[in-house]
Formats: structure tokens, sequence, C-alpha cells
């Protein structure tokens, strides 16, 4: 595939989520896992993996869903991929729902295959985990107001996330 980088679907949290976020995982007692940059701290929404970008953006053109929000909960621990991650405690609201499934026939309409799970929202905090810590969390609210075409880009002290485009939720 020409042109092609590795891409995924977000929700990209605003300043003052991302500091609550950053503040969360500072207050975890472990050193026991891999902490994810603040800056890459996010929602995935649908992993697209080596794509075309310009193809992905024309294929969402005319996707609209309505802003909804997300509560995350509590803390997890993914055991086969070894994450501390947030969770939220019920099933992803209907929205959230609509908007992945209107992504996954936009990436399908480029001929890339998407996870087949059913959508789990979360935002992973730590890699290379070995356990789940004790700890106390406030409930953290997500007010998803736009998603994102987010680039995984390699660094020479790991990965950075960067947004290629935004698109907003409306009502």
């Amino acid at each position: 595939m020409a042109n092609t980088s590795r891409l995924f679907f977000a929700l990209w949290p605003d300043i003052e989520t991302r500091q609550t976020l950053s503040g969360f995982s500072q207050g975890i007692a472990t050193k026991d896992c891999t902490w994810v940059s603040p800056h890459n701290l996010h929602v995935t929404l649908v992993f697209l993996g080596a794509a075309d970008a310009l193809a992905i953006k024309q294929a969402v053109i005319g996707i609209t869903a309505p802003p909804f929000v997300l509560t995350f909960d509590r803390l997890s621990y993914w055991q086969n991929p070894r994450i501390l991650c947030l969770t939220c405690p019920q099933p992803a609201p209907n929205e959230a729902l609509i908007l992945t499934r209107a992504l996954e026939t936009a990436a399908a309409s480029c001929g890339l295959s998407t996870d087949t799970r059913p959508y789990t929202p979360h935002i992973t905090l730590a890699r290379h985990a070995g356990y789940l810590p004790e700890t106390k969390i406030e409930p953290l609210i997500w007010r998803a107001e736009s998603f994102c075409l987010v680039e995984s880009c390699s660094e020479a002290d790991g990965v950075r996330y960067q947004v290629i485009e935004q698109w907003p939720l409306i009502r």
C-alpha cells in the first residue's frame, strides 16, 4: 500500500482531561510498568493499522454522530496485553457504538479489517504491567465532542501519537 501510515480513530482529550489523567497516573503506586506519555493518552475508537490517510479521510466524510459522555471509574488490568487502563462500568453508550460502527464501515470501504470484538471504551495508562495495584479512583467524565484520525509515529524515544484530522460530533 503506497503512502500508508499506522492509523487509528480516537477520542482526543481536552487539556483539562489530559491533566486529570496525567495526575491520576502519577498517583498509582507501582513502578512495575511503562507509563503512557501524557501526550499519547486517548480513547481508541477503531484501530486501522497500515492505511492510506487520504483514503480514510475521504471515507469518513458525511459520518455524523451525536456527542456522548463516557464515565471511567475503574482501574483495570488486562493480562493478555499487560496493560493498566481506565474502563467504564457499563457497556458503551449507544452513541459511541453508532460512531464506532460508522468508522468500521468507512474502514471496510477502504479494504481494511477491524477488530470484531465488542467495543470496550478504555484509556491505556501503562504498558508492560504485571498486576493491578490497589488504588481508589475518582470517576473521570469524558465528554466526547469530536473524534479524530491519529497517526502512530515511531521516534527514537518511543511512539508519539499525532492527530491528523478532527471532526465534530453534531447534535
